[in-house]
């Protein structure tokens, strides 16, 4: 099937995006540092310190997302709860971004957002809990899936008014 290798590939994309997320904060916060610079009455060492650790928070939120896409492409079982979230979140931030990226930087940014976007939605897509759980399947004979015979439970037809 074509679920692990996506969900192999979404997680390797996502390091690959941790460790370019880790070098443009590394060099912001040098370039921060070095040159003096502040905002609005921020002191510059504030400015370096706050983009070291938006990136040391990006990188490792990025890392552990892929560790859960990694998890589930290596287990071939869908994610938790709290690993379902986080997929979600990621995907979410990653549409934001692209619709930022469109205006900001270009269309190339845009692209490479998108294509991780279609990667996380696929991961998420591929591991449903509800269709690839053995516990999912419909019991036999309810909501008129066949019974041990072959067919079909009847249907009840009730007024909705008295």
């Amino acid at each position: 099937m074509v679920r692990r290798p996506v969900a192999v590939v979404t997680a390797l994309v996502l390091l690959a995006e941790a460790v370019g997320v880790g070098i443009v904060n590394t060099v912001l916060a040098t370039v921060a540092e070095n040159q003096n610079m502040s905002l609005a009455g921020l002191e510059p060492g504030a400015m370096s310190t706050g983009a070291w650790v938006m990136g040391g928070v990006s990188a490792a939120l990025l890392v552990s997302v892929a560790l859960v896409a990694l998890t589930a492409g290596v287990r071939d079982r869908s994610p938790g709860r709290a690993g379902r979230f986080a997929l979600i979140a990621t995907a979410v931030v990653h549409g934001l971004l692209g619709a930022l990226a469109v205006g900001l930087i270009g269309w190339f940014a845009f692209a490479s957002m998108m294509v991780t976007l279609a990667l996380l939605v696929g991961t998420l897509i591929g591991y449903d809990p509800a269709r690839h759980e053995p516990g999912a399947a419909v019991a036999a004979g309810a909501g008129g899936a066949p019974d041990a015979g072959g067919t079909p439970a009847p249907v009840v037809i009730r007024p909705t008014t008295p």
